[in-house]
């Protein structure tokens, strides 16, 4: 019965998921989103389907990129309808902080998204946020495609990645605080408490406790638990049809990272030092060798987490949408009815294998963060 029913709840997810790509990539001022200004938007001739491989690419490329807004679902044939909601956008510009609702932005005939308010001419493009020069009205462009008539603004605005990481420690906050609640009731938590427990008893001696020891291991353990639960909780958020893509923003993942490494590197005794800038117990000319070597192997080590979270997160979503994709390529482009049906058993079980990617990477992460930290704060005895 209970595989009947994670059966149940991942084909529930598939099919939001799927709903959700049929339909075109739009905000909810009802404007259609455009990737590019060479193509823009989605075409409207066979009523906003996203069913041609240009389409599809540019699904792809706006569900794996952040936005300044949710978009929700779509319906309609003729006219379509869009469902979602804006979020806050707060930007620092030469006239200063400028905040407003995403929804301020207009669609303009090149596919760009324009702000115009007190003298200040913002354009939207690819989710990045530009100032106009004075007196220009559009964005140019030189033979790389950047502008070359507008300037970044420092963007403080609270995008989906925002709202997704803000979700997670809600519900981070709220599970933990429920399972603190429960020991204070008895030895044996309750609800949420009962799926929480083991997973911190799994982290303190399945991660913590080999890798850092049994002396050391406590002082650690509230980094490596919110590190595992926020990457887990995000990764789950990841497989829902609300398009958060948070581990897979290669800024976020940077950032756990460096959490690591200034950790392991605050944290780090004599010992970790010693062995880095001049090695004991080598001769003088081996050290010199090794000096650089065990530097750039301090810099490498957090470069490996972010990469290998970001790339294989990132990869899982492509493949995914690249499957369902199958379907309607297969069904409009080729006239194969049964193309849709592989493509729902394709997705289906690459979707129960992200279910563990999930968990994995979380472990992973956690689990050699434990490790750098470990190697930092072992003491070594020289004889």
């Amino acid at each position: 019965m209970n595989l009947v029913k994670y059966l149940a709840v991942v084909a529930v997810m598939f099919f939001s998921f799927n709903f959700a790509f049929a339909k075109p990539i739009a905000t909810s001022s009802s404007q259609p989103v455009a990737h590019d200004v060479h193509h823009g938007g989605q075409s409207e001739s066979h009523g906003g389907m996203v069913d041609t491989k240009h389409e599809i690419d540019a699904y792809k490329e706006h569900h794996l990129a952040d936005s300044h807004d949710f978009h929700l679902f779509s319906y309609g044939k003729e006219e379509r309808k869009h469902i979602g909601f804006s979020l806050p956008v707060i930007v620092w510009t030469t006239q200063g902080l400028k905040t407003f609702m995403s929804s301020a932005f207009h669609h303009n005939d090149d596919g760009t998204y324009v702000y115009s308010h007190d003298g200040v001419k913002l354009v939207k493009l690819h989710s990045k946020i530009y100032e106009l020069n004075s007196g220009a009205t559009h964005l140019s462009f030189d033979a790389d495609h950047h502008p070359i008539n507008a300037s970044k603004v420092l963007d403080f605005s609270i995008t989906k990645s925002v709202v997704g990481m803000l979700l997670a420690g809600l519900l981070m906050i709220l599970g933990f605080g429920s399972l603190a609640k429960g020991y204070k009731k008895g030895a044996i938590p309750t609800g949420i408490g009962r799926v929480l427990e083991p997973l911190v008893i799994f982290v303190r001696d399945e991660i913590a406790r080999p890798n850092i020891g049994e002396k050391k291991y406590r002082k650690f353990m509230a980094f490596l638990l919110t590190v595992f639960f926020f990457i887990w909780v995000l990764n789950l958020l990841g497989l829902t049809p609300l398009g958060f893509n948070v581990t897979g923003n290669i800024a976020v993942t940077v950032c756990l990272a460096l959490f690591t490494f200034f950790i392991t590197a605050f944290s780090a005794n004599k010992d970790y030092w010693k062995h880095i800038f001049w090695m004991p117990g080598v001769p003088v000319l081996m050290k010199i060798v090794l000096m650089p070597i065990e530097v750039l192997g301090m810099f490498t080590k957090p470069f490996s987490l972010l990469i290998r979270l970001f790339a294989n997160i990132t990869a899982g979503h492509a493949v995914v949408m690249g499957l369902i994709a199958v379907g309607y390529t297969a069904r409009e482009a080729l006239g194969i009815p049964g193309g849709f049906g592989v493509s729902f058993l394709l997705t289906l079980f690459i979707t129960l294998i992200e279910l563990l990617v999930a968990f994995l990477q979380a472990f992973i992460f956690t689990m050699l963060s434990s490790l750098f930290i470990g190697m930092a704060v072992e003491e070594h005895d020289h004889h």
